[in-house]
């Protein structure tokens, strides 16, 4: 039961930070930009605690599933000289975009660490599979895979996402041999055994190799492109309906999945495993927040965005009251989803 506990703190303390770092990215250019911000909170619904400094109300509400910036005129009318809606459709763009661009400042810092500690999966082949189609190319171990179908590869956690997302599609690989640069094109071949569609690679994601700190900081760059990547793509076959919406994890599901990964990971390799595990997620959640908030969907930073880019090409603020309701309308279509998922996500459980 205590180590349950503190799975549960971890996963708490790892949704806290993404998501007040998200809320800070608000306030900062908010404040930068001289609006009122009326309350800087954690959490939805009622408020548990909260203190009044200056202008603002810092508080923590009941539901521990998201935050928020309160700014003064952000969703109707004010005369505050101060509020949202008076500034220039610059100044709320930057305040809008500052959320999610702040997850992704947070995923590169994240990276950083772990590169530091770790270093980065090369995408060097060990072996290729006999009988698929990298061994009839000619490819053999110790070749570097850099491109495919154009997307350049830094990691070798990369040819295999690219492989899930694209399965059963032609790729066209660019791989370096003794220094030299080649290209081949592969047809994916069935395995009857898996199931699945491949092109017979072998690699290892668990082979670090450490650079310097240039290097790190480089390779955190793409740590934090690969997730970005890893999140459309899988937004990709969701709309697609390659993948079914059943499949999707809220919150309950994630705070299952990053307590069994710590504890997996304490049990049988140490608490600095478990500490490199907790990182891996607080990447993938800072990016997938920044990615999601991003999508031109009411209520979101990305549909916020999409009326401020209309203002400022027509040269005229939309209505803020009709803003408001297509903004309210998105909010309980996103509470929707969110129950559903939860709803999904404890049935799992049981």
């Amino acid at each position: 039961m205590g180590s349950r506990i503190i799975s549960f703190l971890i996963a708490f303390l790892i949704f806290s930070i993404v998501i007040l770092f998200h809320e800070l990215g608000h306030f900062l250019l908010a404040k930068k930009n001289g609006i009122r911000v009326n309350e800087f909170c954690f959490g939805l619904g009622p408020t548990i605690c909260g203190i009044q400094k200056g202008e603002t109300k810092y508080s923590i509400k009941l539901f521990p599933f998201g935050g928020a910036c309160v700014m003064e005129g952000e969703d109707e009318d004010s005369s505050d000289e101060r509020a949202f809606g008076k500034k220039s459709v610059w100044a709320r763009m930057s305040v809008v975009f500052a959320g999610p661009f702040f997850n992704f400042v947070l995923a590169f810092v994240f990276a950083f660490i772990l590169m530091c500690c770790i270093g980065y999966d090369k995408p060097v082949l060990s072996d290729v599979s006999d009988g698929f189609p990298a061994q009839e190319a000619g490819l053999q171990k110790g070749d570097e895979i850099v491109k495919m179908n154009g997307l350049s590869i830094h990691f070798a956690r990369e040819i295999s996402a690219y492989s899930t997302f694209h399965s059963g599609e032609t790729v066209e690989i660019t791989y370096v041999r003794d220094g030299k640069k080649y290209q081949k094109t592969l047809e994916p071949k069935l395995d009857e055994e898996s199931g699945r569609y491949l092109y017979g690679f072998v690699y290892s994601t668990q082979m670090r190799v450490k650079g310097n700190v240039l290097t790190n900081l480089r390779n955190s760059f793409y740590e934090v492109r690969y997730w970005i990547y890893t999140t459309i793509q899988s937004l990709r076959l969701l709309l697609t309906r390659q993948v079914s919406v059943t499949e999707l994890s809220g919150p309950v599901g994630i705070v299952k999945n990053i307590g069994d990964t710590y504890q997996e990971s304490v049990t049988t390799y140490g608490y600095f495993s478990a500490f490199l595990s907790m990182l891996n997620w607080a990447i993938l959640l800072s990016a997938n927040l920044g990615v999601m908030n991003l999508l031109p969907f009411p209520a979101l930073d990305g549909g916020r965005l999409v009326f401020l880019i209309v203002e400022a090409i027509r040269g005229k603020r939309i209505d803020p009251n009709k803003e408001g309701i297509v903004n309210l309308v998105g909010l309980g279509l996103l509470f929707a989803l969110m129950f559903f998922v939860m709803f999904n996500d404890i049935r799992k459980l049981l």
